[in-house]
């Protein structure tokens, strides 16, 4: 990918792994196949749009004038099921609530995940610095996904088959938004294990935007990701679990969640930029254990070290896992020296199978 003049390298992220929507495009049933195919092809799109950018450069957005240091600056645009972006503004910051609890739970969505990273890690928006949090709902046509562009939310209402509308998860609102912040900062590359190193983060502080939301402590938790996305015909719990990877669904359309729980059944493919939606499942689970084993709120400790590795500077942008296990490790002993949480991080990327000492 050719380096843009900022030295990010912004990339199309989805919420719903391409295999799922593979999947779904050769079902027989048109009901199902067809709102498929349109999400593959409109991603498609996107994903071009996002490399051209990447190339060209994207325009600068500052922090407008009204901005108030420390809060955040939201407008949610209405696609009208077009997919011009970004659509027809129908809510700004301290506007209140309208009629759409979709526009809502948007709203609410990016509020929650900027109160996160500014009380709970002293971070002023996705890039640090006050950028304006833009998000476009009732994006096309039974559109299937939500994704982050590398400027803004973007959420489709589903198909009501599979699918229901992608703001009823708050984590999956928090999960896009941290790819904005991996990509202000890490930058890791969307392939292999950075690339599912880089899905791991988000699904990391997706996860704990929605516990911080709903108050829970990690025992207290779900660890599911986009609980509540799937409809009621689908024999499944969510599209991911942290706590469990590999069960998410098992259903008759979807098939069965493909996410190894250990570098013993670490799934080598080409498909889904090399199973970044996959393997991110070994990650995930790694930082489960650490945030169960300390208990209390995920985000006070077991949350600080993974985001002192990710904003650290030493976290490479093409990173295996081991190379993330070790800066953990060192970043756990650093911030708490030999103690539990040490402990905790050790004991949790050996249950995964990935190396994380140099002994």
């Amino acid at each position: 990918m050719t380096a843009n003049p900022t030295g990010f390298e912004p990339v199309f992220c989805t919420i719903v792994p391409p295999h799922v929507l593979d999947t779904l495009a050769r079902n027989q049933d048109p009901a199902l196949a067809a709102p498929a195919r349109r999400t593959l092809e409109r991603d498609s799109i996107e994903r071009t749009r996002r490399r051209l950018t990447t190339v060209i450069g994207a325009p600068a957005v500052a922090a407008p004038e009204e901005a108030t240091a420390g809060k955040p600056h939201r407008t949610i645009h209405d696609a009208e099921r077009r997919t011009e972006l970004p659509g027809r503004k129908v809510r700004g910051e301290g506007d209140k609530p309208g009629k759409d609890a979709t526009v809502n739970r948007a709203y609410a969505g990016l509020g929650a995940t900027f109160e996160l990273f500014q009380k709970s890690y002293e971070r002023n928006s996705i890039d640090g610095g006050g950028l304006p949090l833009n998000a476009t709902v009732h994006y096309g046509e039974d559109y299937g996904n939500a994704f982050w562009n590398g400027e803004q939310m973007v959420f489709g209402d589903g198909d009501k088959e599979i699918f229901l509308d992608f703001t009823i998860a708050v984590d999956v609102i928090g999960h896009e938004l941290t790819h904005g912040v991996v990509q202000y900062t890490a930058n890791l590359t969307y392939f292999g294990q950075p690339g599912a190193l880089n899905e791991s983060m988000a699904d990391v502080f997706g996860s704990m935007i929605k516990q911080y939301t709903l108050g829970q402590t990690a025992r207290e938790a779900d660890w599911l990701i986009g609980a509540g996305l799937l409809a009621p015909r689908v024999t499944g719990k969510a599209l991911r679990s942290m706590k469990e990877p590999g069960t998410a669904y098992d259903d008759d359309v979807l098939g069965k969640d493909p996410q190894p729980a250990d570098m013993d059944h670490y799934v080598r493919t080409g498909r889904d930029n090399g199973g970044v939606h996959i393997n991110s499942g070994i990650p995930n689970r790694a930082f489960y254990l650490v945030a169960e084993a300390l208990g209390g709120h995920s985000w006070e400790r077991a949350g600080q070290i993974w985001y002192a590795v990710l904003t650290g500077g030493e976290l490479a942008q093409d990173a295996s896992f081991e190379d993330f296990a070790k800066l953990t490790v060192a970043a756990a002993r650093q911030k708490y020296g030999e103690g539990d949480e040490l402990k905790a991080v050790t004991d949790a990327w050996s249950a995964v199978k990935v190396p994380a000492t140099d002994g």
